[in-house]
């Protein structure tokens, strides 16, 4: 068949191979073929050229198909260019986005876990502060059904002792009058730099007491008082 049914099986063979190139070429895309497709074009060229030699008779065995390189026309180079770099920055977003993702996710998964902790152990307190109180409640309940008028009055003042040590103001009950008397604690504290401690000299002492002795009754208002509240007594006679 190479002798007698072609004429010139060299220039067939050639005439053969671009037909196949240019089938594979049309039926592939172009940017697959430039870079990692090539082997894949080679093998598809071998057997579409085999065949064409099988149809024309011409007794050609084709052995093998290298694609050593592949180049776009010069008409569209640089817009295959700019696909090869849009490309290549997009790899490397792809990349740079995975290294963070690999960073943050870690992170995020041990905050978590220290979330859950700090929330677990906010739990166990809370449950063993409504514990501690049910159980003060139920001692409570038991010494109260013991003694409730004693158990009221000790409930009350130790309700008088939390609410007046957080207060720095006193009001005094002055005897014999409808009035009260207001101590402004507070603002005698601002005004005295140095604490007054338990315990302290005796020099404190006299110091608290003089400035306290404004804001307290006299002499004179307390012999007021007696005198009237006496001739009350003795029915309006002096």
């Amino acid at each position: 068949d190479y002798v007698i049914a072609v004429q010139d099986p060299e220039r067939s063979l050639d005439n053969a191979a671009e037909s196949a190139i240019r089938h594979e070429v049309g039926s592939n895309f172009m940017d697959q073929i430039l870079t990692t497709g090539r082997e894949q074009m080679a093998a598809a060229v071998q057997d579409r050229l085999q065949e064409y030699m099988d149809n024309y008779n011409t007794g050609i065995r084709v052995a093998r198909v290298n694609v050593v390189q592949a180049q776009p026309p010069d008409a569209v180079r640089p817009a295959f260019d700019d696909v090869i770099r849009a490309r290549e920055d997009e790899q490397r977003a792809q990349n740079q986005a995975q290294q963070y993702a690999n960073q943050r996710i870690p992170e995020a998964r041990g905050e978590a876990q220290r979330q859950i902790e700090q929330a677990n152990a906010y739990k166990q307190q809370a449950i063993a502060q409504a514990e501690g109180e049910a159980s003060r409640f139920d001692q409570l309940l038991i010494e109260y059904q013991k003694a409730p008028e004693v158990t009221r009055q000790r409930l009350y003042i130790e309700s008088l002792q939390d609410v007046m040590t957080a207060s720095s103001k006193i009001m005094i009950d002055v005897e014999g009058g409808n009035n009260m008397l207001y101590v402004p604690l507070d603002k005698i504290m601002e005004q005295n730099s140095a604490s007054v401690r338990l315990g302290g000299s005796t020099q404190d002492l006299r110091d608290l007491a003089n400035q306290l002795a404004p804001f307290l009754p006299g002499p004179s208002t307390v012999n007021t008082v007696d005198r009237t509240r006496l001739g009350s007594d003795r029915g309006g006679r002096p």
